[in-house]
């Protein structure tokens, strides 16, 4: 059996002491209020995950703009700000320690979800062949416009604010959402980036917008308390690139740079396999960060014990598994048995399936 150890070691990721390096990801559960508010019933949800070394907040829309699918949370109000607090209190209070994720999903969008009917933003008008989740249920994604060199000014000042209301919300930093096919990885893949100007064309002019969000994230945050999110396989929502390794060989050694708290990384999309040249591109990347590195993708308690022990990850984050199980550090550290998964109740709902998963005493709420 392997030893989980080295889940239970402690850490310093940037400025900020972790107890363990069991993580929750960022999970997208659909239970935010139509406006972008968040669930008042999420506060119980965070607090009872609070155990896990770091909390990686559901991905939240920097702008009305932003919005990809039904029911997810924003950052770009008062009143989000306002409801996002009574959740980091919650997680403080129960001894916790929370990021949130800023989103902007461009062209993965749909009209029926943006203010007035817009189409979606994108780096350029390639329509992707992907779905999103509207009021109808799966419905193909909207073609998107190429947005201007005003809007991606716009965009950049979106996520300035945004980072602004995290912090007044109480959140212990940030991760920029540059993953899995959003609006920041069509910039940087050239699948989707088809531009001629500034933001397109080479590796260095692809990689400006998420270069110049993260700064702008930083100014807000200082650097200690930001981290990206990166998807170098571009695995999920129709994402690819003529030359991986060029394109993220230099967003590795540009962001590792920046001196951010973390790096994370999708190394594999549930679904899809990972074969064993993406295996060694992973390695060869993973090469160029020398900060602290979470490693994500279908990890178990003896495979994420197995790369921290390695020195391949510093963490690792886990999804699922905490979704059905709020107390998934205790369950790694005595070797318990893990809740089924109800994965019905994933995506929308109330709140079976979301608060009621039992801790390892059979209690459902949190302390």
């Amino acid at each position: 059996m392997t030893d989980h150890a080295p889940l239970f070691q402690t850490a310093r990721m940037g400025d900020l002491d972790l107890p363990n390096r069991v993580l929750m990801a960022p999970l997208t559960r659909n239970r935010a209020q139509s406006d972008g508010t968040p669930w008042d019933v999420s506060q119980t949800y965070y607090a009872q995950r609070a155990s896990a070394g770091l909390i990686v907040s559901e991905a939240t829309q920097i702008s009305a703009l932003g919005k990809g699918y039904v029911d997810t949370p924003g950052i770009h109000t008062e009143a989000h700000a306002e409801a996002w607090s009574k959740i980091t209190d919650a997680v403080h209070a129960n001894g916790g320690r929370i990021f949130l994720q800023l989103w902007h999903v461009g062209r993965i969008s749909h009209v029926s979800l943006l203010p007035d009917g817009a189409t979606p933003q994108a780096p350029s008008a390639v329509r992707a062949n992907a779905q999103t989740f509207t009021q109808n249920g799966f419905e193909d994604t909207s073609e998107p416009h190429a947005m201007t060199e005003d809007e991606i000014a716009d965009l950049i000042a979106q996520y300035r604010h945004a980072a602004t209301l995290a912090k007044r919300a109480g959140f212990d930093g940030v991760e920029v959402h540059g993953a899995n096919g959003y609006l920041l990885d069509q910039f940087l893949q050239d699948i989707s980036n088809k531009r001629t100007d500034a933001y397109g064309g080479s590796v260095e002019n692809r990689a400006r917008l998420l270069s110049e969000v993260v700064d702008a994230v930083t100014e807000v945050w200082g650097s200690d308390r930001v981290g990206v999110r990166l998807s170098p396989l571009g695995q999920a929502n129709d994402m690819g690139d003529s030359d991986p390794e060029a394109l993220f060989g230099h967003v590795y050694g540009m962001l590792d740079r920046k001196r951010l708290a973390y790096l994370h990384v999708v190394e594999k999309f549930p679904g899809n396999d990972t074969d064993d040249a993406s295996r060694a591109l992973l390695e060869r990347l993973r090469g160029l960060w020398s900060g602290f590195y979470i490693g994500n993708g279908d990890y178990t308690a003896d495979s994420a014990a197995t790369a921290i022990a390695k020195g391949h990850a510093d963490a690792v984050t886990f999804g699922r598994d905490f979704i059905a199980n709020p107390d998934l550090p205790e369950r790694f550290r005595r070797g318990a048995e893990l809740n089924p998964q109800d994965r019905d109740t994933f995506y929308g709902g109330d709140e079976r399936g979301y608060t009621d998963y039992p801790f390892l005493d059979g209690t459902r709420k949190a302390a």
